[in-house]
């Protein structure tokens, strides 16, 4: 079998690319041939070129919209020559064979955007160029009849396509994305717990927020920071990791709170690992998340979550390891995470049993499973 893999940016170390990394070893186990057709390739090293074969595809563009209506025109002749037995795509383009809806339903994240928009802002993001392009993308992709399968990362993504497009039921898999349950762990806490509050100057006793991802006007930061702000407990500090061109707007906006002191920003980091480890609740009250991964991190680690019934994450949150409330409802979330600092100990066996849920080998087998019903000339996958 050959399989393309498509993605515009393709980093190994990827949330979507470690998602199929698994599932495509078990493929190529099986003598598949996987060729990767991107923009711009950043591997690790060089034997990442002698895993995959990297196909780059970058016409010339001047605009975000010239740059993915040249990058999918590219691909659409790809799959026309026939070449690939499967073309599975991280992107929306029409006329791919199976797409994985990673970032769910554009079409969605702006309706849920506006909520947090001006008036103004909201024409600003109908009107544009970009916008335009992806929403008739994605409702093109949807409606191909060349579409076989869409990898669905929440139920709550399964529902909206269906809902939204109309695509048959039989075509949506649910399959969440995986957490390594051997890296995170809830034995990080013993491990790193007190180096890192040492580091950060975060008293020992104090409850401890914490927030990581990138996108902080999507993810919840300012809600959050008021959410701090109101909260019962005094002591309750928060670290949010995460690079943002929106920090300092942030920090202005945790001053203006009067939060500034229980605040830190710490940016960026390669291992997340020692903030799960010194917190005591993970909080990511995001407009829109198919399924963050970064929830998922925290459930292994042991930290009840805090997230919005807009996120993926909600479906493995049950009020015994977390709680779900609204995105921008900073009162309800105020006193939802003092309800969950009030006894984190009592959650952290119920987090964990949420995430083992979603261990790497269920991903993998459901993954290849799919694979097989595509391909069958894929009789029987090994487990990765």
């Amino acid at each position: 079998m050959k399989l393309a893999l498509v993605r515009q940016k393709y980093n190994p170390f990827g949330g979507a690319e470690r998602f199929v990394d698994r599932a495509l070893q078990a493929l190529r186990a099986q003598g598949a041939a996987v060729t990767l057709i991107t923009r711009e390739w950043k591997d690790a090293d060089e034997a990442g070129r002698n895993v995959y074969g990297v196909r780059i595809c970058n016409p010339s563009w001047f605009t975000r919209r010239e740059r993915d209506t040249g990058f999918a025109r590219a691909v659409q002749q790809i799959v026309a020559s026939g070449e690939f037995d499967l073309v599975q795509s991280h992107e929306r383009i029409p006329g791919v064979h199976l797409y994985r809806a990673g970032d769910g339903v554009h079409a969605t994240w702006l309706e849920l955007r506006a909520r947090a928009q001006s008036s103004l802002a909201q024409l600003a993001t109908r009107l544009h160029p970009w916008h335009l392009y992806t929403l008739a993308a994605e409702a093109a992709m949807f409606r191909h009849p060349q579409l076989r399968a869409v990898i669905c990362n929440s139920e709550m993504v399964k529902r909206d396509i269906a809902a939204r497009y109309g695509v048959a039921e039989t075509k949506l898999q649910v399959i969440h994305n995986g957490v390594d349950l051997g890296y995170f762990h809830p034995g990080l806490r013993a491990e790193l717990r007190n180096r890192t509050r040492d580091a950060l100057n975060i008293p020992a006793k104090s409850p401890l927020l914490l927030f990581v991802g990138s996108g902080f006007e999507r993810k919840g930061v300012g809600p959050l920071l008021r959410a701090l702000a109101a909260m019962q407990n005094p002591e309750a500090h928060l670290v949010v990791v995460g690079r943002d061109k929106k920090q300092a707007a942030m920090e202005k906006l945790a001053a203006m709170l009067g939060v500034a002191h229980r605040t830190r920003f710490v940016g960026g980091q390669s291992d997340v690992r020692p903030y799960y480890a010194a917190a005591d609740v993970f909080a990511l009250p995001t407009l829109y998340d198919p399924f963050p991964n970064a929830a998922l991190e925290a459930l292994a680690c042991g930290l009840p979550v805090m997230t919005s019934p807009t996120s993926g994450a909600a479906e493995l949150v049950t009020p015994a390891c977390g709680a779900v409330v609204d995105a921008l409802d900073h009162g309800a979330q105020a006193t939802a995470l003092d309800r969950l600092i009030e006894d984190p100990l009592a959650m952290r066996h119920a987090a964990r049993a949420a995430a083992e849920t979603c261990s790497l080998d269920n991903m993998t087998e459901q993954l290849t499973a799919l694979y097989s019903t595509l391909t069958p000339s894929i009789t029987e996958l090994p487990r990765a």
